[in-house]
């Protein structure tokens, strides 16, 4: 249980350091895109290569060489999605969740909110940590593809045109300031 070969561990410090280095070189290869904090499959993504690396370790089963070819497998699938996508933005859809508007011009949109499973606090708190203690100073808050909350001052939005793609906030007007104000 605690202990059963040296042959055991010398095969993890093989092995483990050499799939760890095959690993580092695979993902500097492929680009900065393999790893990216970008949506959920890029998650997906960085979870079954730990979970293929951490296999590759312990397990005596797999030999180093399926489990490089298993890393390989997982890199070369992560890039054909994201070709895919770069080059048919429609198919972008399938993998990546679109940004969602939480707050306009100092409105909340409770219904966004409430599909998204956002609390108000989580709001107020992304608001505080953009430097701003009052919702009505907020142009924006958006929910991004890969969870974060970007919060625009109503100084900072301008023409609005970094929101470009975000459903909503193309065709939202400015509410009136009689109403931001009551």
């Amino acid at each position: 249980m605690w202990f059963d070969a040296w042959s055991d561990l010398v095969r993890v410090l093989l092995v483990g350091t050499a799939a760890y280095v095959f690993l580092v070189v695979l993902l500097r290869l492929s680009g900065k895109r393999t790893l990216a904090k970008l949506n959920a499959f890029d998650l997906v993504v960085t979870v079954a290569l730990g979970s293929t690396l951490a296999t590759i370790l312990l397990s005596s089963d797999v030999a180093w060489v399926e489990g490089a070819l298993a890393l390989v497998l997982l890199v070369a699938l992560q890039l054909v999605v994201a070709w895919t996508t770069a080059h048919w933005p429609a198919s972008r859809k399938a993998v990546t969740a679109s940004p969602t508007l939480l707050l306009w011009h100092g409105e909340v949109r409770e219904d966004a909110l409430r599909d998204h499973r956002v609390s108000q606090s989580e709001l107020r708190q992304a608001v505080r940590s953009g430097s701003s203690g009052d919702l009505s100073q907020v142009g924006a808050v958006v929910l991004e593809s890969d969870g974060t909350l970007s919060v625009i001052p109503a100084s900072s939005l301008g023409d609005a045109s970094a929101l470009a793609g975000v459903p909503g906030a193309e065709s939202a007007p400015a509410p009136s300031t009689a109403r931001r104000t009551a």
